[in-house]
């Protein structure tokens, strides 16, 4: 089984930093949109796979252009929520970080499917600030489910932080910043 880490497009947050990072619910810029589309050149999801959302506006709208007209399985999920990497005890997650509740994401992206299942905690709090022990724990429930799937993909709509924290728990190898994905960037990872 062969997973496909996406980075969403663009996001309005990332415009005037620092400041641009304390935006709630920052959408995707025309740019981001652009590069979303762009993705369809590269990689072309079919009726056979999964996409696997972040529960945060601009991966849920980088999957909905990038998954335009197919029709898979989208399953929205806070087991891909953004995350700090590296992580640091004394941080908060930012406001531009912050998961969407399930309703928004029911109404206003009405073909994806929310992951039943999981604690109410995650989907409020999700793992951005969890330790990593905590964080080992919920990606191996993660990947065991990507590999219960009878698919031979599973892409995976997320955040730099989050790609990168998964990609060092299935590698078994340290990675630092330098590693994260650009805008709209993606990585096949078997596992």
């Amino acid at each position: 089984m062969e997973l496909v880490f996406i980075r969403h497009g663009q996001g309005e947050h990332t415009l005037d930093l620092p400041a641009s990072l304390q935006i709630q619910d920052p959408a995707l810029t025309r740019q981001g949109a652009f590069q979303a589309e762009s993705l369809q050149t590269q990689i072309t999801p079919t009726e056979r796979d999964i996409i696997v959302i972040s529960p945060v506006r601009r991966t849920l709208q980088t999957a909905y252009i990038l998954s335009e007209g197919i029709r898979c399985r989208k399953i929205v999920s806070p087991l891909v929520s953004p995350r700090m990497f590296p992580q640091n005890p004394e941080w908060k997650t930012l406001p531009c970080d912050k998961v969407l509740n399930k309703k928004v994401i029911k109404e206003e992206f009405p073909g994806f499917t929310i992951e039943e299942g999981l604690s109410e905690e995650l989907w409020t709090s999700g793992i951005n600030t969890m330790a990593e022990q905590e964080f080992n724990v919920l990606a191996q429930t993660f990947l065991d489910w990507c590999k219960s799937q009878s698919v031979e993909r599973i892409y995976v709509v997320s955040h730099d932080g989050t790609i990168t924290s998964y990609r060092q728990f299935i590698v078994g190898k340290k990675l630092t910043r330098k590693d994260f994905l650009k805008d709209a960037g993606w990585i096949k990872q078997s596992c």
